[in-house]
């Protein structure tokens, strides 16, 4: 029976048209082009909030005031001040799904740094390398496309590196020109190398850790041996150290507990102290002056011993998934540490207290962004995947400050954000709506449905029992998931995973649910009486606020429908696979925009004061301005993959991908576009 769940399974699961024209086609050439391993200077900058996900951390040997992040979303963030704030550096690949596990400065050359990273949901990844302090990164040929999950250099000779993989161990003897694997090809044991850790005086004795137990080699990989003694059997090993001093005494964690050794691995004991629930060590760190301290990271808080693992003292709370730990060399009570969902935490006093320290730091996964109808440099933010350290966050100077507003969310998602005509803000939610209180600053459930309907009783009438039927109310609770908002008119509108929503009374109750037998509903808009709900494949239009709903057919061309919005003439547009689309008579005919290179269009929204339809693209760092009268068109390029674009006060905001908030550089000018010569669809 094997003790504990496999890493190695949930490590992968944790993404056209004929319409495309030539000059499209040219388009997406060239901007893939201009984004493959650049230097992340967006034109456009980030402004938070601050956190998410962080996953390395490493200083400059000799400066420990200069500090590397890696992260899972294949960015390089740098800080010049110890960790204290933090600059975006570069991007590895162009795809947001890169995880940086591990990163290495070379010592005899700091301006070298070398990456081992692996991809969610795919066997893939590679060895990224830079010659410049991490401004641009290649590929490592040798390893190219291989998930590098370990990466390690010779404490006794700079010139030799290991990198563990699913196929095994590799080693450079020439800093990472040539790669050699140095484990038996096709062995069934040797792979999956999750960990790796070398000799501090002889580089041919390795210790490898894999996804199910440690190994050993002593003559640079010719030989191998298992050193499973003591380990519980079929063990994924997170992390192995060597005691710098006494080379003798190793750490290895598992996902059955923490494991120390006094004989070099020829047998190990377990360390007890360390709950179950907390078996996943991710990180082991040794104290580089007192040796008898260790610091464990786990996936519920960081625990720490100062006896040589004797006993291990939780410093966190269980909240806490720590997956890197740095420790100053210089200074040993400052700790950081780099975490999922709260970013980088800082401690100063070795550990008993920690702060969040992620200034410049925002890797955050924006699904929802408001601007504030009264005050334009008044942001909201919604984000998911973030459970308590996110929810909704709020700037009121144009995103400089964030303060999270997550209380009442009970660490639900946030998918969507709209403001009421009397200045309420209400969020859909993975799991129903909610209201925010301003004055309190917390949430509270609007999740009330009241369906009248038709219920069959019987009766006695002239004594005799007949059956009628009647209006009753049937009241449920709104569970699903809300993925669009429309609060603009007296009828607020919902599109849910369970159907359409409509309320009369300020969300005190609900009405509504599947429409012609069908839900998941992505998209939603109101202009005046007039509303339009949109599902991937199909789109519905209400005449009467919302009391019926009829099935309006789209053109055959379309693909899947992302955004519905309404322009201040009534015009309804829609954001599809295949690009814009737009209705002048309420989705009986549509025009599309054949000459807007652009597809995918995700993120759609109409600016009032312009009178201009904004469309962005999760695959495009581009924005596209068209004129609802004219139907030209302006565009910019962010430096930055998108999922909406808002107008505030004269200028765009943004949420991207996976940067959190983006605001519109004062320096960069939108760009002409042509007159769009409309196409009639074929419906």
């Amino acid at each position: 029976m094997k003790t504990c769940l496999k890493f190695s399974r949930c490590r992968y699961s944790q993404i056209r048209s004929s319409h495309i024209t030539s000059s499209l086609v040219l388009f997406l050439a060239l901007l893939a082009s201009h984004t493959h391993f650049s230097r992340a200077q967006g034109l456009w900058r980030t402004v938070g909030p601050d956190g998410g996900d962080a996953r390395s951390l490493v200083s400059v040997p000799g400066h420990p005031e200069h500090l590397y992040l890696g992260t899972a979303l294949s960015t390089i963030y740098e800080s010049g001040n110890g960790g204290e704030s933090w600059k975006r550096l570069s991007r590895l690949d162009p795809a947001d799904d890169l995880v940086i596990a591990h990163i290495v400065i070379d010592r005899a050359d700091a301006s070298r740094i070398l990456v081992a990273a692996w991809r969610f949901d795919k066997p893939e990844g590679g060895l990224y390398v830079s010659h410049d302090a991490g401004r641009t990164w290649s590929e490592d040929p040798a390893l190219k496309d291989k998930p590098v999950f370990a990466l390690a250099e010779s404490p006794s000779d700079p010139k030799i590196f290991i990198a563990g993989t699913l196929e095994g161990v590799f080693r450079s003897t020439d800093t990472g020109a040539t790669w050699t694997l140095i484990s038996p090809p096709g062995n069934k044991e040797i792979h999956e190398v999750e960990s790796l850790a070398i000799h501090p005086l002889n580089p041919d004795i390795i210790y490898a850790g894999t996804w199910h137990l440690p190994w050993k080699t002593s003559d640079g990989g010719k030989t191998w041996e298992n050193i499973k003694q003591g380990v519980i059997d079929d063990s994924d090993v997170f992390s192995i150290i060597i005691d710098p001093v006494s080379p003798s005494i190793v750490y290895a964690s598992a996902c059955s507990g923490i494991y120390k050794s006094e004989t070099a691995g020829m047998l190990f004991k377990k360390i007890q102290g360390i709950p179950a629930t907390a078996r996943r060590t991710r990180k082991l760190k040794q104290d580089p002056v007192n040796r008898d301290t260790v610091y464990a990271g786990t996936t519920e808080g960081l625990y720490k011993t100062t006896d040589g693992g004797k006993t291990f003292q939780r410093m966190t709370g269980p909240d806490v998934i720590v997956n890197d730990v740095w420790i100053d060399p210089e200074n040993p009570n400052r700790v950081l540490l780099a975490t999922d969902r709260g970013g980088v935490l800082a401690s100063n006093d070795a550990a008993v207290t920690f702060t969040a320290s992620n200034r410049g730091f925002s890797a955050r996964k924006v699904e929802a962004l408001l601007v504030d109808s009264v005050n334009p440099a008044k942001l909201y933010a919604g984000v998911a995947n973030d459970k308590s350290y996110g929810g909704a966050f709020v700037s009121t100077n144009s995103g400089e400050e964030w303060k999270q507003i997550a209380d009442g969310l009970g660490g639900r998602d946030v998918f969507a954000l709209s403001q009421a005509q009397d200045g309420t803000i209400v969020a859909g939610t993975n799991s129903g709506i909610f209201a925010l209180d301003q004055a309190s600053g917390a949430w509270t459930p609007r999740n009330t449905i009241v369906n009248t309907i038709a219920q069959e009783v019987k009766k006695v009438v002239r004594g005799k029992r007949v059956n009628t039927v009647q209006a009753v109310e049937q009241k449920l609770e709104l569970s699903s998931r809300i993925y669009a908002l429309d609060l603009s008119t007296d009828v607020w509108v919902a599109a849910a995973e369970g159907g359409i929503y409509t309320s009369h009374d300020q969300g005190a109750t609900w009405q509504g649910g599947p429409v012609a037998g069908s839900g998941d509903y992505r998209a939603v808009a109101a202009h005046g009486s007039t509303m339009a709900a949109a599902r991937p494949d199909n789109l519905a239009v209400s005449t009467d606020a919302g009391q019926s709903w009829m099935p309006m057919p789209i053109p055959t061309a379309i693909t899947r429908v992302y955004r519905v919005v309404f322009s201040a003439n009534g015009a309804m547009w829609l954001g599809t696979r295949e690009g814009v689309y737009f209705s002048r008579d309420q989705g009986k005919n549509w025009l599309w925009l054949h000459r807007l290179p652009m597809v995918d269009v995700n993120g759609l929204t109409y600016d009032a004061q312009q009178d201009r339809i904004l469309a962005s693209s999760r695959g495009s760092d581009f924005v596209y301005s068209i004129d609802v009268k004219s139907l030209t068109w302006t565009w910019q390029k962010t430096g930055f993959p998108l999922s909406m674009v808002r107008a505030a006060a004269g200028h765009l905001v943004a949420a991207s991908r996976a940067d959190g908030i983006l605001l519109e550089s004062a320096t960069e000018q939108a760009k002409d576009g042509e007159a769009v010569s409309s196409k009639p669809a074929q419906q």
